[in-house]
């Protein structure tokens, strides 16, 4: 068994607790190690980072892809907008992305002459979010003071789309030409379903409040998506859309920056890739027969990550995410709706909430998303009456502490789990890079089951899926990644 992991480290946030709190990580207890995903799936892509000279590497890519993008329609007087999403801060630290958007301005400059320049870095529940973000990594610097996080409350813009009139927030459209940064990483596999995920931000991060709650509330899963892509395709977002550059991600970290001036044909190799790779990570935890969850990571509870793959995921590892003839996720915010009183669904095409999660020991998680949901379905432990009462105040998560019980340590936590649970299999979502850190008992399931998953996915699970999303299996051909 190897040492565990570094977990991604604490984070000075308004919607978490201070970092000098977090005494102990999870993975520094006894009986903890590590599993390396190359060695679970061996066919996973070498990555630039983590690694020597990881950020130059990023840099690199991103230099190299952004080169041959056309950039024609950018003219010196022009202004151009970088537009971010909050989720891209928290992959693997979140430096590989600030990195992205720091070669993109600089590149657009060289090749371009244009010097009005600035980032629109979006947000979900967490209005403030982006604002950390953007000092934290020095992007207000380097964007000459024109760095700004914008919120679904602010101003919006009315877009004229084929279903109708959709909002936009103003300040993302208000420069000539607009420039979509993200990422491939799966992330809310169990709202977008896989399905035209690059479109996505188009009807979240810089959509109004009004347009992006028809994708939690109004049509939930997989319906609501083609509302991003009505925005996308509006005559008045066309007419600014420049190209896409994209950080290429896989389970086990960045592999390398995607740049394009058709987001089509990139959302068709980011749901190629996004299926194989964290297709075969989903399937493989869906074997888990118990365990304890333990959250460890400086984000909001439903979004820590283990093996790239986030918590919320996780609750709905039971079933096949990226199965589109499953209508209904185990959670969603539109599935929520249908639970009862008594916390169970009402409608037979809910499935539970994971059964393999026996206890969740929530060590180090922020606020700022509705959790109380977690708690609900999942027995919850919450380390130190700090994180308890930051949970109080948080007008998302008032009933979340209703449903869980504070211990003071998190070894006095894991203890009560072990007993109240009987199991030692634990599995952390503290954000390790290019592995996953684990109690030794899980690592043996892990590994065993690994092979099995692997030809599966490959046989009869992924061509299944992107059969499923009209995406052929030589859309890699098409480009180099």
């Amino acid at each position: 068994m190897r040492a565990p992991i570094k977990p991604i480290p604490p984070k000075p946030s308004q919607y978490g607790i201070d970092p000098s709190l977090v005494k102990t990580r999870i993975a520094d207890l006894p009986g903890m190690t590590s599993v390396s995903l190359k060695e679970l799936f061996p066919d996973l892509p070498e990555v630039i980072y983590p690694g020597e000279n990881g950020l130059a590497k990023v840099r690199q890519a991103a230099e190299e892809a952004l080169m041959k993008v056309d950039m024609s329609m950018i003219k010196p007087e022009h202004s151009v907008n970088v537009l971010a999403s909050h989720h891209g801060f928290t992959l693997l630290g979140g430096e590989p992305y600030a990195e992205l958007l720091k070669a993109i301005k600089d590149v657009i400059e060289k090749r371009t002459g244009c010097r009005d320049i600035r980032l629109r870095a979006g947000v979900g529940m967490r209005f403030r979010e982006t604002e950390e973000y953007i000092k934290r990594y020095g992007l207000d610097t380097y964007y000459n003071g024109k760095a700004t996080g914008v919120a679904p409350v602010d101003q919006g813009i009315p877009i004229e789309t084929e279903i109708g009139t959709l909002y936009g927030i103003k300040k993302v459209y208000d420069a000539d030409w607009i420039v979509h940064a993200h990422h491939s990483d799966v992330r809310e596999v169990h709202f977008h379903r896989q399905v035209d995920k690059a479109v996505k931000p188009f009807g979240m991060s810089y959509a109004r409040i009004e347009t992006r709650s028809t994708y939690h509330q109004n049509l939930g899963p997989r319906g609501a998506n083609f509302v991003a892509r009505a925005i996308f395709d509006s005559e008045f977002v066309q007419k600014k859309f420049a190209f896409a550059a994209f950080l290429n991600i896989a389970p086990n970290g960045v592999v390398g920056v995607d740049v394009d001036n058709d987001l089509y044909a990139l959302n068709d190799r980011v749901t190629f890739t996004g299926c194989q790779y964290y297709g075969k990570i989903m399937t493989l935890f869906g074997e888990i027969d118990e365990c304890i969850a333990a959250l460890d990571f400086p984000c909001p509870v439903p979004y820590v990550f283990s093996a790239g793959v986030i918590y919320a995921n996780f609750t709905g590892a039971n079933t096949d995410l990226y199965d589109l003839d499953a209508p209904l996720p185990p959670y969603t915010w539109y599935t929520e709706a249908f639970y009862g009183k008594r916390g169970k669904p009402l409608l037979k095409d809910i499935p539970p909430v994971n059964p393999a999660i026996k206890m969740c020991v929530h060590n180090y998680a922020w606020t700022g998303y509705p959790s109380a949901f977690f708690a609900e379905q999942i027995p919850t432990v919450v380390v130190g009456q700090e994180q308890a009462e930051l949970f109080n105040r948080d007008p998302l998560n008032l009933n979340y502490m209703d449903y869980a019980t504070v211990i003071k340590s998190t070894e006095a936590a894991m203890n009560f789990a072990y007993r109240a649970t009987g199991t030692r299999k634990v599995i952390i979502f503290d954000g390790a890079m290019g592995g996953i850190n684990v109690s030794e008992p899980l690592a043996e399931l892990l590994t065993r089951k690994a092979p099995a998953v692997s030809e599966r996915v490959d046989n009869e699970l992924l061509p299944k899926w992107l059969r499923q999303r009209g995406v052929d299996l030589s859309v890699l051909n098409k480009k180099v990644i």
